[in-house]
């Protein structure tokens, strides 16, 4: 495989720069990216939506509601651009009926059990709203307020857009003062970069991730997508989905993706696992070492030839095989989002992880600073 190089592309990229949604200004002649609105939420604050895009026209659109990735144009194997990502042409439909679509999760991605964990010997109390468990940061996580804008530029690394939010002591029942920043880059390379950090005023956990519903057909189902993941273990859950705290070695199990294999020949398999999750719902142990950017896995869509990687700096991967998508959501330009019509790969700490100590540790504290980075990386053969 290699980076994007086709001559349709580089014809584009002759005429293009980078570009705002307006297609009218130049690193030439600005040095920042000028946003468009995108409604008001109910409370009154405006969203906005701002446009990145390389030399080459891929291209990211990102809402300063949720941090959320609306669009994602990427180029397939004749050079040709379209949008990988589930979403909305509106806010109305990620106010109302949104799973996540695009959004950046926070203060835990993932399940908390029973919406309770133990810290320095105190006891917090989460919001629930996943059955008995606290999911994503609870009623109103990360993903449901307005980021406030701290830059948008054009960069050496690419044209770039860092939003920042302040979650208060108590929100959602986590401790301390959290202040996250939330950098997002299309790279020459023809990746969309995140980079989270975040620094608190007293101990408390934190676990951010990015839960773009990927299809890189851009429609239709999943099923035919091949999918590599660098992992020997994962991590069974209850029928709640929450971990047992057992590490399980995927050998022999519908969970081996050490070896390419299509979602479609593994999501149906007769396994109490997959029955739990109503299919594809789990984290996965990556091999790379924790802190370090390392490659997680590797998706390919063989007609279009898109082939997406995802590289990170956290210890999981939780692989979601669209579920509980089911014919009822109707997305961008009217497409019906079908059954198992996308899939998400969201790079994190492992679920629950503050009720299990033999987990990788997500307690942060004052002075110290948390950093994840996560890549979405998209070439052709």
């Amino acid at each position: 495989m290699k980076p994007i190089h086709k001559a349709k592309v580089a014809a584009l990229a002759a005429g293009l720069a980078v570009a705002l949604l307006s297609g009218c200004a130049t690193e030439k002649d600005t040095t920042q990216i000028t946003p468009q609105p995108f409604g008001r939420t109910p409370d009154g604050p405006p969203v906005e939506i701002y446009t990145l895009r390389n030399a080459v026209g891929t291209t990211a659109r990102i809402l300063t509601y949720g941090g959320i990735v609306q669009s994602l144009d990427v180029p397939d194997k004749h050079g040709n651009f379209g949008d990988v990502v589930l979403g909305y042409d509106t806010l109305g439909g990620y106010l109302t009926n949104s799973p996540y679509f695009g959004a950046l999760i926070g203060r835990y991605g993932n399940r908390i059990a029973k919406g309770h964990f133990t810290l320095n010997g105190k006891t917090h109390t989460l919001a629930v709203n996943n059955g008995s468990n606290s999911l994503h940061g609870g009623l109103k996580g990360f993903d449901k307020v307005v980021w406030q804008v701290v830059r948008a530029a054009y960069t050496a690394q690419g044209p770039q857009l860092e939003l920042s939010y302040t979650s208060p002591d108590g929100e959602e029942g986590y401790p301390g003062t959290l202040t996250v920043t939330a950098t997002y880059t299309v790279t020459p390379d023809n990746s969309l970069r995140l980079d989270y950090t975040a620094t608190t005023d007293e101990p408390t956990v934190v676990n951010l991730t990015q839960h773009s519903y990927f299809n890189l057909a851009g429609h239709g189902d999943i099923l035919g997508h091949l999918v590599w993941l660098n992992a020997d273990a994962y991590t069974p859950v209850d029928r709640t989905l929450i971990p047992t705290g057992e590490v399980r070695p995927v050998d022999g199990t519908p969970f081996d993706f050490r070896t390419p294999a299509t979602i479609g020949s593994r999501v149906n398999a007769s396994d109490e696992q997959l029955t739990f999750g109503g299919g594809i719902d789990h984290n996965w142990v990556i091999n790379h070492p924790l802190g370090k950017l390392g490659l997680d896995a590797r998706v390919t869509e063989p007609t279009t030839g898109r082939v997406m990687e995802v590289w990170s700096t956290e210890p999981g991967l939780q692989f979601y095989s669209g579920n509980f998508l089911d014919g009822t959501i109707v997305g961008k330009g009217g497409q019906v989002y079908p059954y198992r019509g996308a899939l998400a790969l969201e790079p994190q700490h492992f679920p629950d992880s503050p009720n299990h100590p033999n987990f990788p540790s997500v307690v942060l504290k004052p002075g110290e600073v948390y950093h994840n980075t996560i890549v979405y990386k998209f070439l052709t053969p």
